[in-house]
């Protein structure tokens, strides 16, 4: 999808913002005294918070890759064996929503930032946070849920923690998941691996987990019904992988803050440009009639069974036919290409034809969806 004259004119008054990208490009800048909601959106505040406090704190090799998942050989002597190991926490309202509820959601988060690090799930951990007079009903529930989603997933819990604090000092119940897996992959994936010439491919349509969310909280009045998306992504990961080995350079699954900040994330950390069509770009008409209602962008907009995947070139069509054979993707689409420059930047060429700066989310339009 190379640039046309039209967008070359367009991308040309971008030396006007240079110094705005740089700014992007050298880090987040943390100028807030307090904790607000949006620190934990995914967007730009949340990266202003890892940049300001816990990167340079923890600061080290593994860590400082901040991808999904940390990969690493378990010993100097098995340098043949990687792992992968990553943790989440799921806090999102209300527990139970139409496809899934906090438990699915928290061992399917998991698996999914596993998965996109090229691993195989293995082992999950599992940490409660009860709130008291919390109902042990509600508790069961939730705990058979993700039982049924391990054993689907063919993962285990093996270890976990529980807590009770006060009544009124946590909202019924919060949970914590941390997991390891073996990489399958002998190439580094990552949101640095971006090169010119990538394809990007999304597996299926977008949005959807965030506004079904909405719906269940009763914040719109609308005669559809939209069920999260939430899925266990490994299988497909796996199938992809075979097709494509080697050429696949980076995967994400696009939680909080959308496809519109992982990929922003992706161009900035590969200092790559992304440009996107929009007209490609699966989205289900009840989401996006609910987005237009609100004013929001389904590209901003958290998913929780979706994959980006950037490939080379040469395995695009084979990459995209193996997640059309698989269940989770058979509504997958080649939704833009890496460009050389201008980097770290991502753009949308929309559907009447112009081309727009798609920038990361911005504030916390939709709290607590994960």
């Amino acid at each position: 999808m190379p640039i046309n004259s039209q967008d070359k004119e367009t991308l040309t008054t971008l030396d006007k913002i240079e110094r705005a990208r740089q700014a992007r490009r050298n880090k987040f800048y943390l100028r807030d005294e307090h904790i607000t909601l949006s620190h934990g959106s995914g967007g730009k505040a949340t990266h202003n918070l890892i940049e300001g406090i816990f990167a340079p704190a923890f600061s080290n090799p593994l860590l400082d890759r901040l991808d999904d998942a940390a990969v690493f050989t378990p010993a100097p002597d098995h340098e043949s064996v990687r792992m992968a190991f990553t943790t989440d926490t799921y806090v999102v309202n209300p527990l139970f929503f139409p496809g899934g509820d906090i438990g699915r959601l928290a061992v399917h988060g998991t698996i999914n930032d596993l998965a996109v690090a090229g691993a195989q799930p293995l082992y999950l951990s599992a940490g409660f946070v009860l709130e008291e007079g919390f109902p042990i009903a509600h508790l069961r529930r939730i705990v058979e849920s993700m039982a049924a989603a391990a054993r689907e997933a063919s993962v285990a819990i093996v270890t976990g923690d529980t807590k009770v604090v006060q009544r009124g000092k946590a909202d019924g119940v919060f949970i914590n998941t941390a997991g390891v897996g073996v990489v399958r992959s002998k190439r580094t994936i990552g949101q640095d691996q971006l090169r010119p010439g990538d394809k990007i491919l999304l597996s299926g349509p977008i949005g959807d987990h965030g506004i079904a969310i909405m719906l269940a909280r009763d914040m719109l009045d609308l005669e559809c019904e939209i069920c999260s998306d939430s899925a266990p992504l490994h299988t497909l990961v796996a199938d992809l992988l075979k097709v494509a080995g080697d050429g696949v350079h980076s995967m994400k699954d696009p939680t909080r803050g959308g496809v519109a900040t992982a990929l922003n994330e992706m161009a900035m950390t590969s200092e790559v440009a992304i440009l996107l069509d929009e007209s490609a770009i699966p989205v289900r008409p009840e989401v996006r009639g609910a987005c237009e209602i609100l004013g929001l962008d389904p590209l901003t907009i958290a998913n929780e069974g979706k994959l980006l995947a950037i490939v080379a070139p040469e395995v695009a069509d084979r990459a995209l036919a193996a997640m059309h054979a698989h269940p989770q993707g058979k509504d997958a689409a080649i939704i833009g290409t890496v460009q050389a420059t201008p980097a770290s930047m991502v753009f949308l060429r929309t559907e009447i034809g112009g081309t727009r700066v798609l920038d990361m989310l911005v504030g916390d339009p939709l709290p607590r969806i994960c």
